[in-house]
């Protein structure tokens, strides 16, 4: 490291932050599942329209997280993940005070939906400028808050409902959420040059910091490349398939006669992996390359939906889980750094939000296209199938991807 480096970095500052901010807004945006219940008693909705709430927030989110990313790009991640921060809490608070259908949808597939647009993409983006080292093992520890959040913060929201009903339940969390998200996105900046620092590594990378510099795209000149729509498409239908486990995977479990408790188990199994999954490939991709580790997790994903055809006792849907969510969690992580590697990070907030409004959007019709078939056929084996179809396509696209050169 250079003399003039200061002795402690602020972008490990920039990591706690990003960690905190994600845990708080992907913990309480998946806690839905928690308050799913309450919502059906309390007001006899069908289950299809109380759940469609959530399916429109995952879509209205997914799509503005291309404007999120390019305001990060311009404005940094300070404002973005405040202002959006404070849409989610407002959001929560509300749904404290539901009391119709319509409601629901403004309040959770409305105002949440906008705070979750600056859950992803402004934070990845940030990471990937202030590191050029560790880029990818900072990245894999802040997108683990999105598991952290989800095994932390769905337990205690449902001891929350317990004790204190949930519209109370509603009320602390948005609290919880507005103090912690404004708090913690005052410690964010777009990148190092704006405290006087340059990123991590820069002196080791050297000459491959000015490659990446010169080969920097934005996002008008993205857009007309191949590149960033084979990667978008190739994360469209991964998440096609995940999304439709992450949903069907538990009903799945209980239609061949396994108990609901342990049923719910397998998805939790499903999250406290990707957490693993997040951090090591994230780290191990800093070794052996994005692309690579990619292709692994595409491959692990396909083996996974390979052998769930054959899985029918207990301790083979929590050996598929572990295989699934080690992938899951490792596409998460490597989504922003395969991103930076082909585009730069000059505009690496708006392009990236491009590839992630694919991935929500197949994350949402992957659970309807499923569902449908399950209706017609009276079985998941065909929905099943229909998945590997999609993991097999979304490794093929992967393939051909090169850096790109002006």
């Amino acid at each position: 490291m250079t003399p003039d480096r200061p002795r402690f970095f602020y972008g490990y500052v920039i990591v706690g932050a990003a960690f905190c901010v994600a845990l708080l807004m992907w913990g309480t945006y998946y806690s839905f599942g928690v308050f799913y219940e309450s919502l059906l008693l309390e007001f006899g909705w069908p289950r299809a329209q109380t759940s469609g709430a959530f399916s429109v927030s995952l879509l209205v989110s997914g799509l503005l997280c291309i404007v999120m990313g390019r305001l990060t790009d311009r404005f940094g991640p300070r404002i973005v993940v405040t202002a959006c921060g404070i849409f989610l809490s407002t959001g929560f608070l509300l749904m404290s005070r539901v009391g119709s259908m319509w409601e629901l949808y403004l309040f959770y597939g409305g105002l949440v939906a906008v705070g979750m647009a600056a859950a992803f993409v402004p934070l990845a983006s940030t990471i990937a400028r202030w590191f050029v080292k560790r880029r990818g093992m900072m990245t894999g520890l802040v997108v683990a808050g999105v598991g952290a959040g989800t095994m932390i913060i769905a337990p205690v929201a449902r001891w929350l409902i317990y004790a204190h009903g949930w519209r109370s339940s509603y009320l602390i969390l948005g609290a919880a959420s507005l103090v912690v998200i404004t708090v913690a996105a005052q410690f964010l900046r777009r990148d190092p040059q704006q405290i006087g620092e340059s990123p991590y590594g820069d002196e080791e990378a050297g000459t491959q910091l000015s490659d990446c510099q010169t080969a920097s795209f934005s996002l008008r000149e993205a857009v007309r490349t191949r590149q960033l729509w084979l990667l978008s498409a190739a994360y469209f239908f991964g998440f096609f398939s995940i999304g439709t486990m992450l949903v069907h995977i538990v009903i799945h479990a209980t239609g061949l006669g396994i108990p609901p408790l342990t049923a719910s188990s397998i998805l939790g199994t499903i999250g406290a992996v990707s957490v693993a999954g997040r951090i090591t490939m994230g780290a191990v991709a800093d070794r052996a390359g994005n692309k690579r580790c990619l292709l692994g997790c595409l491959g692990l994903l396909t083996a996974a939906l390979v052998f769930l055809l054959t899985a029918r006792e207990v301790w083979m849907l929590y050996l598929f889980a572990v295989l699934l969510g080690f992938a899951y969690g490792g596409m998460n992580s490597l989504q922003p750094l395969v991103t930076a590697d082909l585009f730069g990070t000059t505009s690496l907030g708006a392009i990236l939000g491009i590839v992630f409004a694919l991935d929500s959007t197949g994350c949402g019709v992957g659970p309807v296209v499923a569902g449908r078939i399950f209706d017609v056929a009276g079985t998941y084996q065909p929905a099943f199938v229909v998945c590997i179809g999609a993991a097999l396509v979304a490794l093929a696209l992967i393939l051909p991807l090169r850096p790109l050169k002006r």
